[in-house]
């Protein structure tokens, strides 16, 4: 039976429009980004099929391309769909962040810095640059490493404060490891840039680091 048959209370896009989108499962949200099935499937039934193949929808959404495009009903038209869409989402959250204060938004904070960082392969550091009302100048990716780390320069770091007028700064870097916690070079290094950024006026107000699932807070963690 196509999904034109069953009960409009069933059906993905009726029932996200009546209920909301997170009324709907993971298959559910898949079929409408699917919009058709195949031969003797539905798009539900479709979705439900490559969940099941790939893993779930998050190992689904990061595949790559030549991964993703070997699933049934998949594509290099729906790989660039889906890009454009993660595009989307991570635009959304900068905007926001370039319109309040990230002080008061520590969950938007969060959510920016994982779309960022969560699924490089190698460490990252780099600089939520603040105004004086906390509001994001912009993201500043400024060191790459290995899997293990990355290497840390001061002196780069009060450059590019000076160079962007920048008031704030939150610190952040991922652990391609997926766990969280700070190891004893995270809290050295973040002691060195408070010290070298509190000479040029400029304030240090958290350092996050970025797991798998989860991000830890110097600030939070008293640790600043």
């Amino acid at each position: 039976m196509s999904i034109a048959q069953w009960p409009v209370g069933e059906r993905p896009r009726e029932k996200l429009l009546e209920r909301g989108a997170e009324a709907l499962s993971d298959a559910e949200l898949l079929a409408i980004f699917l919009r058709t099935g195949c031969a003797g499937k539905s798009a539900v039934d479709l979705a439900r099929e490559l969940l099941s193949e790939f893993g779930g929808l998050r190992p689904l959404m990061e595949a790559p391309r030549e991964d993703f495009c070997r699933g049934e009903g998949l594509g290099d038209a729906k790989y660039t769909q889906l890009q454009a869409v993660l595009e989307m989402a991570r635009r959304h959250l900068r905007e926001s962040l370039q319109c309040g204060d990230a002080l008061t938004s520590p969950d938007l904070v969060r959510r920016y810095l994982v779309s960022q960082l969560r699924h490089s392969p190698r460490e990252v550091f780099a600089l939520l640059l603040l105004d004086n009302q906390h509001r994001l100048i912009r993201y500043e990716p400024l060191f790459y490493g290995t899997l293990d780390g990355a290497s840390v320069y001061p002196r780069e770091v009060v450059k590019l404060v000076l160079a962007s007028n920048t008031a704030a700064v939150i610190l952040a870097h991922n652990h391609p490891s997926g766990v969280a916690e700070p190891s004893q070079a995270d809290r050295h290094i973040t002691d060195k840039l408070v010290a070298a950024l509190e000479l040029v006026g400029v304030r240090v107000l958290d350092h996050m680091i970025v797991g798998d699932g989860e991000v830890t807070s110097f600030a939070e963690r008293g640790l600043l």
